[in-house]
């Protein structure tokens, strides 16, 4: 999940962190190595998705508010052909 400086600023806010914090505790450097990332869980889903939903819901980075229209997983078409 791609992150502009704007997303870890909110998202940052809305978790009482400073962005040096957020970006500590929850980013990796991209694969391409041309910005943050939001880090996986160990089951590789989103470390803010949770069993109730997105836990930084209403800061969630844009990334996540096109999902699965703008893009998607190839394991999600599988479930879901329509997309």
């Amino acid at each position: 999940m791609t992150l502009s400086d704007a997303e870890l600023d909110a998202a940052a806010a809305f978790l009482g962190l400073s962005t040096d914090d957020f970006i500590a505790r929850f980013t990796r450097l991209k694969h391409t190595r041309n910005g943050l990332s939001l880090i996986e869980g160990e089951d590789g889903a989103c470390i803010f998705l949770t069993p109730d939903g997105c836990h930084i819901q209403p800061v969630k980075p844009q990334q996540c508010r096109d999902f699965p229209f703008t893009w998607t997983t190839p394991s999600l078409r599988k479930i879901c052909p329509a997309l």
